[in-house]
């Protein structure tokens, strides 16, 4: 979905991103220097398009909308606000096209064999594009009938999977994609996330307006667990009719773990995959001091946590003794939060623009209940008008007449 901030890791490459700009350092180097950044405000515009009346069509701003690493990290692309599709190659970083897309995006993500790109846009629909050919036009592989929220794929490429806000996770047929091999049904609200986890590639994770991170044999749509948000709440929080909803997902390959940030919360939320059982455990809250705007987890590192605050913008995460701790001390961290400090202008002009997920809420429509009380008044007005005249005499309606009353 679409952030003005966020946090893309892949191995050990990690890219910050704010409106227009994003910078890319290695956590294994050892300098630990940024080593690219990049402002789409820079980048070829699409041609100019007008609409009836002649006037330019306005085609957004240059704000990053998604992004994503393939498998290997050797790519990297985004898109933008003005409906365009950027890829990068990281060894080394360098622009490998622009590209326009036919609407505004809301995710994207690279086949396991790093031979295209998948995006998701607010129409429902997703396009491929290649990645050998960074000029060619983009394909139509499937489409919903509602906003699609995520998309991904199962790392063995066979399967395509489409979260939308009507609730529904498709899976579809990569090599026919009109062929629909299941649908996860069990969410009340808009899908916000869904992950398939590496090294458990026939589950699915979900989470949804609903408050709940659920738990699928995608192949066969069916639920195998579901963990309510909302008993995350401290018990002093009086807000009930808040609702709880995950903002962000992230799995760590190898350990089972699952994070989550929702909306409402402030805290790190920390699930165990058990794979054998087909069953997600909760296993701690990480309580957060600052606004969380995203979080990602690095092999053999621990938990990433970007948040707004320029004097930490970057948090550390690691298990120790069966619980999670902050490591402030740790040295790579030490030089990347000096570094985002120093560039601080990238994500300070994002504070407190993150779209929030309520909009996504649909809004219920009670026409018959309006319609009742409308009746119910024009009846009492009636009753009270005859209370006032009693020898005014009941006007007769024409359906009276027409039966010949007298």
């Amino acid at each position: 979905m679409a952030v003005s901030a966020g946090l893309t890791l892949c191995g050990s490459l990690l890219v910050v991103r704010g409106g227009s700009r994003f910078l890319a350092t290695d956590t294994a180097s050892s300098n630990g220097g940024v080593l690219f950044t990049y402002d789409c405000s820079a980048a070829e515009k699409p041609p100019e398009s007008k609409g009836e009346d002649g006037q330019p069509v306005d085609r957004g701003s240059d704000t990053i909308l998604a992004c994503a690493f393939s498998a290997s990290s050797s790519y990297f692309a985004l898109t933008d606000d003005r409906k365009r599709l950027i890829l990068f190659h990281t060894r080394p970083w360098r622009c490998l096209g622009v590209r326009s897309v036919a609407r505004r995006c809301t995710a994207l993500t690279f086949t396991a064999s790093e031979e295209k790109v998948l995006v998701a846009d607010k129409s429902g629909d997703v396009y491929s594009f290649l990645v050998q050919e960074p000029n060619a036009h983009g394909h139509l592989e499937l489409g919903h009938l509602s906003m699609l929220l995520d998309v991904a794929i199962s790392p063995d490429d066979r399967f395509i999977l489409t979260a939308d806000r009507d609730e529904k996770i498709r899976v579809s047929w990569a090599v026919a994609p009109h062929s629909i091999e299941a649908f996860c049904l069990g969410h009340t609200e808009f899908v916000s996330r869904i992950l398939v986890p590496p090294d458990n590639p026939e589950l699915l994770l979900s989470t949804s307006g609903d408050g709940t991170l659920r738990l699928w044999e995608f192949s066969r749509g069916c639920e195998l667990c579901c963990c309510p948000l909302a008993s995350l709440r401290e018990p002093r929080d009086t807000s009930e009719h808040q609702r709880v909803a995950a903002s962000r997902l992230a799995y760590w390959r190898g350990e089972g773990c699952v994070a989550l940030l929702c909306e409402g919360l402030s805290a790190v939320a920390i699930f165990r995959l058990l794979g054998s059982q087909r069953r997600l455990v909760l296993e701690q809250q990480l309580p957060l001091q600052h606004r969380a705007w995203d979080l990602g987890f690095e092999d053999g590192r621990g938990l990433w946590v970007l948040q707004d605050c320029a004097d930490t913008p970057l948090l550390l995460c690691r298990p120790h003794g069966g619980q999670w701790q902050f490591v402030p001390d740790d040295s790579v961290l030490k030089t990347i939060s000096g570094l985002l400090r120093e560039e601080w202008a990238i994500l300070g002009g994002s504070a407190g623009q993150d779209p929030s997920l309520s909009s996504l809420y649909k809004a219920a429509c009670d026409n018959m209940t309006a319609y009742l009380q409308r009746k119910e008044q024009r009846l009492l007005q009636r009753k009270r008008r005859r209370d006032a005249s009693p020898g005014t005499p009941t006007r007769l309606h024409t359906g009276d007449a027409a039966l010949g009353c007298s």
